[in-house]
C-alpha cells in the first residue's frame, strides 16, 4: 500500500495523483498495488515539479519490510521529518526552528527539562533508494 498525502500544493499536483491514484480524502491518495518502480516514477514527478514550484508539502509512505518501522518515507517540503528507532518504539523527529530555539531560550529554565542529545542507536534509513 503506497500513501500519498499533500497539503497546500498546485492543482498539478492534485491531478496527477488523481491520475495514478485514488483520493480517497482531499489530499489523501492511496494505491494498493504499486510497484516500486511506478512509486519511484510518481515520486521523480513529484520532486522535480516541487523544485520548480515548491510551496505546500507531500509525504509519501509505503510498506518496506527491510526497515525497522516496517514502512518507508518521504517527504517534500515542511516538515522534515527523521525516523528514529529509541529502544525499539519509532519516533519521528524534526528539526526545531529558530522561533522554537529562542522560545526555549527565553523560556525559565524551571519549566524547560534539561535532557542531552544523544545519537540514536539506529538511524532509520526514510529514503529507499532504487
Amino acid at each position: 500500500m503506497t500513501v500519498v498525502v499533500t497539503r497546500d500544493v498546485a492543482d498539478r499536483f492534485r491531478g496527477f495523483l488523481a491520475s495514478c491514484m485514488l483520493e480517497i480524502a482531499p489530499g489523501v491518495y492511496t494505491a494498493s498495488r504499486m510497484n516500486p518502480a511506478v512509486r519511484e516514477r510518481v515520486w521523480l514527478v513529484l520532486d522535480e515539479w516541487f523544485k520548480q514550484l515548491g510551496g505546500g508539502a507531500i509525504v509519501m509512505v509505503w510498506r518496506e519490510p527491510k526497515l525497522t518501522a516496517g514502512q518507508a518515507v518521504r517527504v517534500l517540503g515542511e516538515p522534515p521529518v527523521e525516523l528514529v528507532d529509541v529502544d525499539g518504539v519509532i519516533l519521528s523527529r524534526r528539526p526545531l526552528t529558530g522561533s522554537e530555539i529562542d522560545q526555549l531560550a527565553n523560556s525559565p529554565s524551571h519549566l524547560v527539562p534539561i535532557i542531552p542529545y544523544q545519537e540514536p542507536a539506529q538511524k532509520i534509513n526514510i529514503e529507499n533508494k532504487i
